[in-house]
């Protein structure tokens, strides 16, 4: 049994916007993180339950050269490997210092390794900033996207921050009606997979625009928030809205609400919270 495999380590569990991680600190690389153990702690019922795990272990020789003491390791609750995950990158730096593992200072953005590259993440007041990187200079190629809920198939756009991304936009009602329960189906079909997220733009206000979106998340299905998600649905807005859109957007997911804020160099800042809510050990 896994459990007995995994006996005696300690994990905490957290969320951004209601996204969910099992997060567990591996300074000395001795508790790999496999397929197997993912999808075992982010079991609902077997397990501890969670969208994805976290791993936080030494980063190599070249990340360290470049500022980065952490890699975070990430898989989906399926064990599939993610290149990033935005609202993870938040939980990893909150939980990196519960553990005393880093000391930040708010507005000093910390450096961090991952599977998509380094990415600084910036503790402001509430809640922290994640450089997403720079925003593609033109949408990929397009993807008819069907699901339940909507008639016929819908044209979507395609973005890679650096996760695989479909947005389709909705109206709001179309939004309600979305049935997420299984993965949409995708022309031509992404031998990668993708997310998929479905968007219904509310306005802009004072300069800001505004949009709810839901999302099914590759290796996981529907969740309540998808950090990445919501960078390529305010890129895709932007594209939408034409020339004179905003380059900061409020979007609305299940679990609450993120900031997207495209920079005049084109870099992607994703803001939100970062949540831990409890500590345990497995038996």
């Amino acid at each position: 049994m896994l459990s007995k495999d995994l006996a005696g380590l300690r994990y905490t569990k957290g969320h951004g916007t209601e996204n969910d991680f099992v997060l567990y600190a591996d300074p000395e690389g001795l508790r790999p993180l496999t397929a197997e153990i993912a999808s075992w702690l982010c079991d609902r019922r077997a397990g501890i339950g969670a969208d994805g795990v976290i791993r936080a272990v030494p980063a190599d020789a070249e990340a360290q050269a470049r500022g980065a003491s952490w890699f975070m390791d990430y898989r989906n609750a399926d064990g599939s490997l993610a290149e990033m995950c935005g609202n993870g990158a938040r939980v990893f730096v909150e939980f990196l210092q519960a553990e005393g593992l880093v000391s930040c200072v708010e507005g000093q953005p910390l450096t961090i390794a991952t599977r998509g590259g380094l990415r600084e993440v910036t503790p402001c007041p509430g809640r922290y900033s994640v450089d997403m990187g720079c925003a593609p200079e033109s949408p990929g190629p397009p993807v008819w996207v069907g699901v339940p809920g909507i008639n016929g198939m819908t044209l979507g756009t395609t973005f890679r921050l650096p996760n695989p991304h479909v947005v389709v936009a909705v109206t709001e009602q179309e939004l309600r009606r979305v049935d997420l329960t299984d993965p949409p189906e995708l022309n031509p079909v992404l031998p990668e997979g993708t997310n998929v997220e479905f968007i219904a733009i509310r306005g802009v206000e004072d300069g800001v625009g505004h949009l709810a979106m839901r999302v099914y998340e590759r290796g996981v299905g529907e969740t309540r928030s998808c950090g990445t998600g919501a960078a390529a649905a305010a890129l895709a807005a932007r594209a939408i809205a034409g020339e004179g859109s905003p380059n900061h957007w409020l979007v609305d997911v299940p679990g609450g609400r993120l900031e997207v804020q495209i920079t005049p160099t084109a870099q992607v800042l994703l803001a939100g919270p970062a949540t831990l809510v409890a500590q345990g050990t497995i038996l």
